[in-house]
């Protein structure tokens, strides 16, 4: 006897599938294979595979993707643990005193020889003249004066800086702020920075005879003017180097976070350096710590330790000098090997949800964080509209674990429990819990926000619900358009959701007003598909 043919079916036959499922409310109804033919992916009426309340805008669902543990902003000693510690820093106040006033007279003797270099200097676009530059010497030594203030007597480097003529630009991870510190002394180079940052006392002033490039993050025209200065500085051998710390904020050294791409799209050879603080007791990383704070600690430690180590230059490939991209991860895969730690793609906008949910009183704000880098790639959406998103979230009552349930999420939508709203509520539920995330509530909104037809599509609802054509829509042209999608409305959860809509508050829906909402709160255009089907 042969052996059977494994690779056919156990059962076959020539009648059509029948698929079998029971509604909530106990009736079967049966499905024939050829009519699940017609619906697209998602569309399976059981459990498991609830209806797409969005398939009017696309079949596709949002993406899945797991949450990461890691959080690469958190300070591992925020407050002061353990009777060593304590006791050590109360030794220390005395050396502590004597250390802020070494960093006051250091300070203030640098500002003072800043203020002479940058006297009568108005050619701001031109490599500061070279007397000018010897000034700027004892502003120099002055920051190694301050370094030693806060507790750096010496510091531990390995390889060396290569020459400004071939690797014009440099690279950092970026843990705190004794690395720029650091790199004024050892490098004197030009760096980009926040605008913000030209505001500060005493300091800013330094920053500018450095002859800074300002970058506002928020702006795209900033950066691309920022990037135009970078290949301006790095092509012209009279300039410093130019320094950069592509992460865009700190983290705690203990993750390499993504690289914005500033400085590799000028496609100059790029030298990484990597900056280390081993300790055991006290973590140097600017977290989730006051400024204030981190000075005292440093201040009251016998000796901190910092390692600085000068990799190997990496260049870009001759027939790939304009991808950034490339370059970008080649860096920073250099920079992470070299720290033995993970690469994440959290940016400057996850540093933004963490403090917004910590502002919030949020229980776990690090559960908040969604690697908007990723986020940004999928779609395109900023990192002020992923705060939007969270501020939404957040008044849905999430528990201690983030999760919010379905009575909260429907209050906040002023959504009503029905068919509709289920179902919503289930495409952001991915994993079936009966529960969302943040994480989750974020992409299902991103996802529906940036499908090509959601903007037609809302401009489209406000003329069907615009019945009078007067430009507003009234609490019973409200009414009317959504009582044949959402069965038994009253009155009150009409006026309900005509609060919502009225975005600026006047007491009426204008078209400004409806399509304000549904950018913030995307998931309502679901109520209106059924308005725009054909009969």
């Amino acid at each position: 006897m042969s052996d059977p043919d494994l690779s056919l079916p156990l059962i076959t036959s020539d009648q059509p599938e029948v698929l079998i499922s029971i509604d909530d409310d106990g009736e079967d109804s049966v499905l024939d294979h050829q009519d699940q033919n017609h619906h697209p992916r998602g569309l399976q009426f059981d459990n498991l595979n609830p209806v797409n309340p969005f398939r009017f805008l696309s079949d596709a669902e949002p993406p899945v993707q797991n949450p990461t543990t890691v959080d690469p902003f958190r300070n591992d000693t925020p407050r002061v643990y353990g009777l060593y510690e304590a006791v050590k820093i109360v030794i220390c106040l005395p050396l502590a005193l004597a250390r802020l006033v070494l960093f006051g007279v250091s300070l203030a003797v640098g500002y003072l020889a800043t203020k002479v270099a940058l006297a009568g200097w108005r050619d701001r676009h031109n490599p500061m003249p070279r007397w000018r530059c010897r000034i700027m010497w004892v502003t120099r030594f002055c920051s190694r004066c301050i370094l030693f203030s806060f507790g750096y007597q010496w510091i531990r480097r390995k390889g060396k800086p290569a020459r400004r003529e071939i690797a014009p630009i440099v690279v950092s991870n970026h843990v705190s702020y004794i690395e720029p510190i650091f790199y004024f002394y050892e490098l004197s180079p030009t760096i980009v920075a926040s605008e913000s940052h030209d505001s500060l006392p005493l300091v800013g002033t330094i920053i500018r005879a450095m002859q800074v490039i300002y970058v506002d993050r928020f702006s795209q025209a900033s950066k691309k003017d920022a990037v135009h200065e970078i290949k301006r500085k790095a092509s012209c051998g009279r300039f410093p180097r130019l320094l950069l710390f592509p992460e865009g904020t700190t983290t705690n050294g203990k993750a390499i976070i993504s690289f914005q791409l500033g400085a590799f799209i000028p496609g100059f050879p790029i030298q990484p350096v990597v900056v280390r603080y081993p300790h055991v007791h006290f973590d140097q990383s600017w977290g989730n710590i006051s400024l204030l704070m981190l000075m005292f600690r440093m201040f009251t430690q016998f000796h901190n330790f910092m390692e600085v180590e000068y990799l190997p230059v990496i260049y870009p490939n001759d027939n790939q000098k304009q991808n950034a991209v490339r370059l970008s991860q080649k860096t920073s895969h250099a920079i992470a090997s070299s720290l033995n730690v993970v690469q994440t793609c959290h940016s400057y906008g996850d540093l933004m949800l963490l403090n917004k949910a910590s502002e919030l009183k949020l229980e776990n704000p690090s559960t908040y964080m969604v690697e908007m880098a990723k986020v940004e790639s999928l779609f395109h959406i900023s990192n002020s509209e992923a705060v939007r998103y969270l501020e939404t979230f957040s008044s849905m009552n999430p528990d201690s674990s983030g999760c919010v349930t379905l009575h909260d999420f429907l209050r906040v939508l002023k959504l009503k429990p029905c068919t509709l709203s289920k179902e919503i509520f289930g495409f952001i539920d991915v994993e079936k819990t009966g529960s969302i995330t943040f994480r989750q509530f974020l992409f299902a909104s991103a996802h529906v926000s940036t499908q090509p037809l959601f903007q037609q599509t809302c401009e489209l609802s406000f003329s069907h619900c615009d019945a009078d054509g007067d430009g507003y829509i009234s609490i019973q042209e409200l009414g009317d358009v959504l009582k044949p999608t959402i069965p038994n409305l009253t009155k009150d959860e009409i006026q309900g959701l005509y609060i919502l809509l009225d975005d600026d508050k006047d007491q009426r829906i204008s078209k400004n007003d409806f399509l304000s909402c549904l950018r913030r709160n995307p998931l309502l255009i679901a109520i209106f598909a059924l308005t725009l089907a054909p009969t």
